[in-house]
Order: C-alpha cells, then structure tokens, then sequence
C-alpha cells in the first residue's frame, strides 16, 4: 500500500498535461521492488501479451454492424478464440470499476474480497485500490514485474492514473492520451520496446454513446472507428515475423450500453461484453464456450460469483496473460485463478 503524502498523490497526477480536448502522459517506473510473487520465468506459451479493452462497445453493435463494417473485429473472431457473451463484473458496469477487474482478476465487493473500486472518475480519495480495498491489491503488472517482465499501461482516460498510484514499481511506463488515434501511435511506437504486457484502453465508443446514445449513428460510427484502431494494432504487430509469432492479443470491454448510459448492471445490453484472442496461443475461428467444458455460456442471465461453471469474464483478463506468459495467477484474485481457460481445443 502506498504510504505518499495527498501533496505527493497530487504532484504525480499533475503529470498528466491536458490540452484541450487531449491529455498525454509518459510516467516511467525504475523500482522494482515487488512482493514476494518473484520467480524464475519458464517457456511461455507466449512471449508479449496485449490486452485491449474498447470502453463502451456493445454486442449488439458488432452485430448490428457485421464483417463489412467491422472487418477487424470479425477477422480477429475468425482467426482467433472467441465470444461475443462474455460478462462485466456483476456488481456494477461502469468503466473504473470493471476495468480494475481486468488487471486484479478480483469482483469489485472489497467486503468479498474485491478490489472496492467502485467510482468512475479522477478522485485521489481513495489514492490507490489497496486504500480502497482495505488490505494489499496485487496485479498482473505486479507478477509481470517480480519475474523480470516489463509492462506498459496506454489509456485513453485520466482516471487510469490510479492504476500508476496503485503499483507505481512495477508499470514500467504510463501513457495516457485522450486522442485515441494519437494513443495508438504511441502504442505501435512502444512495440519496438521488450516488453511482457501491455494494456490498452481504448475509448471512442464511450465517448459517442455518452454523447449520442448507444446504437446511434455517431456511436456506430465510434465502434468502427475502434475497429480501425484494433486494426492498426494488429497490422503493427504482424508486421514483424518474430513479433507476430510471439505475440497474443486478447480483447474485450468493461460494459455495453442502452439508450444514454451503461449503468444498470441488471440489464443484458450493459453487462454482455465480447472476450476475443488471437495469435500466438490462440486457435483459430473457435468459440470459447465449445472449447472450454468448465466454463458455460450463460445465455441472457447476468449470472453471480461461485458458479461451478461460470460464464467467461472480463476479469479473467489478468490470469489469462499471466498463464500466457507462464506465470502464476494473480494473489487474491478470484477469475480464472485456475489459469485454466483455453484458447485452443484440446487434442482430439
């Protein structure tokens, strides 16, 4: 837990420079003192792990919008392991919340054992998620650093500072830029860079559907924007021989949407959510639910926590790279904390 001073909180978001309408950020990280999840790394399954969420992007509009329209989304279904009914945490479907999912594999109930990050904006009360949880919050950037690894948050939102707040040692390098396409290129920038894991947030879908309305014309418009960001990404990443075959992206969302807003966590266009994989440990055009016995495809109910056979989550984010990377799951984590979640069928 971090033990800075409220002037010292203030003076590092400070960093973070806003001009306009845009925000950028470059935060580097030289200590490497993490707890005690350090070990010697084995033969991974990948070298790099890349997870992509896009902020705000419903089911319904990749289906609405289709291959044609959405030509890398559906191109990453066809060439990877897929879902398009996945689930947000249960609790709450807003964008802080669920994405501290994403990289602590926790729910959010700090009562339950989750990470308590239950507001959405840039508060510095609480400073950190282990201030908001009330005990220790360990990461996938945590494991990633106490085995040696390298890791990089890209986010399109200031609020993401309290991830760098929160494990200041082991995110080698924050960048937030609210220009997405900027972002972008300053993400493809950092891939000549050796590094484990990435996160990157992207977040035009959020921004139009908060505007206009999920399901309007100038948020649709937003989701296929995104795709072209994925697919700038995925060209980047390829476009190196060696890259592209140590590489897997994994991508999802922190919540849907319905109408102007995304916050009624019992509502099916708010908490279904796409899981998407591709590359270098991923099948090919397979569906996560066939390959996967242990997980089940929840149909149109939200679902709790404790399922025998749980749906796929966007929490499983965290120990799925950590498993890709070969390395252990993230302490106090509860999604995927098996790491048993393929993306290949077993042999026949």
């Amino acid at each position: 837990m971090s033990n800075r001073s409220p002037l010292a909180a203030l003076l590092a978001s400070v960093l973070v420079v806003l001009t306009g309408t845009q925000a950028c950020a470059a935060v580097p990280s030289d200590d490497r003192s993490a707890p005690a999840e350090r070990r010697v790394v084995q033969r991974a399954d990948a070298d790099s792990v890349i997870a992509i969420s896009i902020d705000g992007m419903s089911v319904a509009a990749v289906r609405k919008l289709g291959r044609e329209q959405l030509p890398n989304l559906y191109r990453f279904m066809r060439q990877g392991a897929s879902t398009m009914n996945a689930r947000t945490e249960r609790e709450m479907t807003v964008t802080l919340p669920n994405h501290t999912g994403m990289v602590t594999g926790r729910r959010i109930d700090a009562s339950a054992g989750g990470h308590g990050v239950t507001w959405n904006d840039n508060r510095l009360t609480p400073e950190t998620v282990q201030e908001a949880a009330g005990s220790d919050v360990s990461s996938v950037f945590r494991v990633v650093d106490a085995s040696g690894g390298s890791t990089a948050l890209f986010a399109a939102k200031t609020k993401f500072t309290l991830w760098q707040r929160s494990w200041p040692d082991a995110i080698d390098v924050t960048t937030i830029d609210e220009d997405n396409s900027e972002l972008v290129d300053r993400f493809i920038a950092d891939l000549g860079t050796d590094r484990d894991f990435r996160f990157l947030h992207l977040s035009p879908p959020d921004v139009a559907g908060h505007a206009h309305g999920w399901m309007s014309k100038p948020y649709l418009k937003a989701v296929r924007q995104a795709d072209a960001l994925v697919g700038r990404v995925v060209k980047a990443v390829n476009s190196d021989p060696v890259r592209k075959a140590r590489t897997t992206i994994l991508l999802t969302s922190d919540h849907g949407g319905h109408g102007p807003d995304h916050s009624n966590a019992r509502l099916l266009d708010d908490y279904r959510i796409v899981f998407m994989a591709r590359g270098a440990a991923a099948g090919r055009g397979v569906d996560l639910y066939a390959i996967n016995p242990t997980y089940k495809d929840p149909g149109t109910k939200r679902t709790t926590y404790g399922l025998r056979r749980p749906p796929v989550r966007n929490g499983m984010i965290a120990n799925l790279a950590l498993d890709l990377l070969d390395l252990p799951a993230v302490e106090g984590s509860e999604f995927d904390v098996d790491q048993d979640l393929r993306l290949t069928a077993p042999p026949a």
